[in-house]
């Protein structure tokens, strides 16, 4: 029995090359690749020719494999702590929003506020290739520093600024911004001011240092009246701190959510017991999700440029990818304090 010859074209695993997907196109698989990939300058007819073989051949793209054939794969890894939270999903629809129409594949990885689950994605993604990274923060252990800065590859870091040498950000000062939430609930004349924070990322951190050194400032500052706690951030655990608060202290005026879901479900457990929001107690919280306005009464919040973040982020790595400097590496995108009923 004679063992029929390989195709050089096809896998000896059987499946679907993308050599195949091109000759049944009728195109060359470089332009079959970019079509694949959504390169805007491969014609229409073309893209749908390709597709249309991909499809009738059941292709699937293999990044790795692509990667280590041209030496140079087209995905951009973004690595965020949570997908359940408004602010990274409005930052992640803006950085595809850039790349994508590029031809550059977006990986995405959670690490779910973990320095140590922050290390493996690195780990597991540099299998990849990728020309790009997209990383929030700077908040990661040593060895995930270290294999960042051996890979060589690009990288941008969100949410935070850093003027470091070498180090290109885009984001805000987070200590600036809880100094100005004291600042704010300072001028309403408010003398017990307290801090509620969750989860406790660096960014969490920062606010509620701003926030305490205004105090120090001022006179005002009460370690008491600083409740943080490594739990995930929620609704359900604002109301239940906003209670737990006031039992122990009740006479504080004013509070600082280091998120406006912990400021809503403060608002919240505040309708259910009729606690007057803001005669009361003043609340401001903090990212201005969407329901924030709409909560009863409309919650006071600091705005933060998500998608003005991820937008920037990406931009700055398409020229980073292209080989050249970026003009502006740190660029600080500013917050805004948007004042409501609640304070």
């Amino acid at each position: 029995m004679t063992t029929p010859k390989n195709d050089k074209n096809t896998r000896t695993t059987g499946r679907p090359t993308l050599n195949e997907v091109a000759r049944l196109a009728g195109v060359s698989p470089i332009t079959a690749s970019r079509a694949l990939r959504g390169v805007s300058t491969v014609a229409t007819e073309l893209v749908e020719k390709v597709q249309k073989a991909a499809l009738e051949l059941n292709y699937v793209v293999n990044p790795a494999a692509r990667a280590l054939a041209s030496a140079q794969s087209h995905s951009v890894v973004v690595l965020v702590p949570s997908l359940s939270n408004l602010l990274f999903i409005d930052t992640l629809e803006a950085i595809h929003r850039v790349l994508t129409p590029k031809g550059f594949e977006v990986l995405i990885g959670n690490f779910h506020y973990s320095r140590d689950e922050e290390e493996n994605l690195l780990r597991n993604y540099m299998a990849y290739q990728p020309r790009g990274l997209l990383l929030t923060g700077f908040d990661r252990t040593e060895s995930s520093r270290r294999m960042i800065e051996a890979s060589n590859i690009p990288c941008v870091y969100m949410m935070e600024l850093d003027s470091a040498a070498g180090v290109n950000c885009v984001g805000f000062s987070q200590l600036n911004a809880g100094e100005t939430a004291a600042e704010h609930l300072l001028s309403r004349g408010r003398k017990r001011l307290a801090y509620i924070g969750a989860q406790l990322d660096q960014r969490t951190l920062l606010r509620g240092e701003g926030f305490r050194k205004a105090l120090q400032k001022a006179g005002r500052y009460d370690p008491d009246l600083e409740v943080l706690t490594p739990r995930s951030s929620s609704v359900g655990l604002g109301g239940e701190l906003f209670l737990q608060l006031l039992a122990a202290h009740p006479d504080v005026d004013a509070i600082f959510f280091g998120n406006d879901d912990l400021a809503q479900g403060a608002l919240l457990e505040a309708l259910r017991n009729g606690i007057k929001i803001p005669e009361q107690v003043a609340i401001l919280g903090f990212n201005d999700l969407p329901m924030s306005e709409h909560m009863v009464p409309r919650l006071s919040s600091i705005n933060t440029p998500r998608e003005a973040i991820g937008r920037r982020a990406a931009e700055q790595m398409l020229t980073l990818m292209a080989g050249n400097s970026v003009a502006r590496p740190v660029e600080d995108m500013g917050f805004e304090l948007k004042i409501r009923e609640s304070t």
